[in-house]
């Protein structure tokens, strides 16, 4: 999906033999190439630049409107005919300088002693406890209150009838009507994307959204990432818990349950209905099916199908987990002979 201007503003264009040369990039295409967005390879637009890695075993789905690619030795085989690319043993690095040069967040450019923006959108019977900061561009609905001390940030959207904790930090997000977020959540943050670049580990720019749907809660002092490049998505009716965290790219369905200490990694997709007992772990890019329920405790690293109960670590169907737990028992613990 295209960068949300609402959040990240737009700067000027760049050419492709330009990034070539900034990041030192083997150059296959047109120098005058003009570049103005950036994307996944999948969901790329028209001026949009997205890239290629890995080992290229698996070639990765590529938008036909996309205006050029970024990949790696491995990748140059995956790349269509008629798409240019550059070649760099760092892709995803180059891909986020390019952002870095096409898009500032807005979030940046907020600054003065105003704590109320005048830019800002809030109804009339909207409630702002003491210290409430809200910036510029940002939209309040009706009837919603907002505590002590949180911090509303550019272009956020808020619904109708929604309670925001004290000293809760919203960016980069849209929210629905009758959503409650508990003190101290932090929403639409940076994700944990850490990639290689050419001097040692470097983050990852995240340029996706929060979405959460009507009727969320979101527990004290829980984290909700914003997406790389698309959204980070938490279904109508779901309920998270105190200090849980989802990664960047998650999507939760409807009525979704995750108890405290929840840890979801990113492009994890939960099915509508599933819960997620105390401390469960879900790797990333792992399916969990619609009507799931993980065990407390438990550590997911493959798909789950709908409707099923696993528990342990790694997770399991949970009467195969328990059969093997209580033989584990048994045999570790032998009777003494006489």
């Amino acid at each position: 999906m295209p960068v949300d201007v609402r959040f990240f503003a737009p700067v000027g264009a760049l050419s492709l033999g330009e990034l070539a040369s900034k990041t030192g990039s083997e150059l296959n295409g047109r120098e005058d190439l003009e570049l103005t967005g950036i994307s996944s390879s999948e969901n790329g637009r028209r001026g949009d630049l997205g890239f290629l890695d890995g080992d290229g075993k698996s070639p990765s789905p590529i938008s036909s409107d996309i205006a050029a690619l970024v990949v790696n030795e491995a990748n140059r085989a995956n790349v269509p005919e008629d798409v240019p690319f550059l070649i760099s043993p760092f892709p995803r690095y180059v891909h986020g300088v390019a952002a870095g040069i096409l898009f500032r967040p807005r979030q940046n450019d907020w600054a003065g002693d105003t704590f109320i923006s005048p830019d800002a959108s809030i109804d009339e019977t909207a409630r702002l406890a003491p210290g409430v900061v809200v910036a510029p561009g940002a939209v309040i609905g009706a009837g919603t209150i907002i505590g002590a001390n949180a911090v509303i940030g550019p272009g956020v959207q808020i619904g109708r009838n929604c309670q925001i904790g004290p000293a809760s930090s919203i960016y980069c997000a849209l929210i629905g009507d009758n959503v409650k977020l508990l003190a101290g959540v932090r929403i639409g943050e940076a994700g944990f994307g850490v990639m290689p670049g050419p001097n040692g580990p470097e983050d990852a720019p995240h340029y996706g959204r929060v979405i959460l749907q009507d009727h969320v809660t979101i527990g004290a002092n829980s984290c909700i990432d914003r997406g790389a490049f698309d959204d980070t998505i938490i279904g109508e009716r779901t309920r998270i818990d105190n200090l849980c965290q989802i990664a960047h790219n998650v999507v939760l369905g409807r009525s979704v349950l995750v108890a405290a200490f929840g840890g979801i990694s990113g492009s994890v997709k939960v099915g509508d209905g599933s819960m997620l007992g105390g401390r469960v772990g879900i790797a990333d890019h792992v399916v969990v099916g619609d009507g799931v329920s993980l065990a407390a405790s438990a550590g997911l690293f493959r798909d789950v199908a709908d409707g099923e109960t696993w528990g342990g670590t790694p997770a399991k169907p949970i009467r195969q987990w328990m059969r093997e737990v209580a033989w584990l028992q048994k045999n570790s613990n032998p009777k003494k002979k006489v």
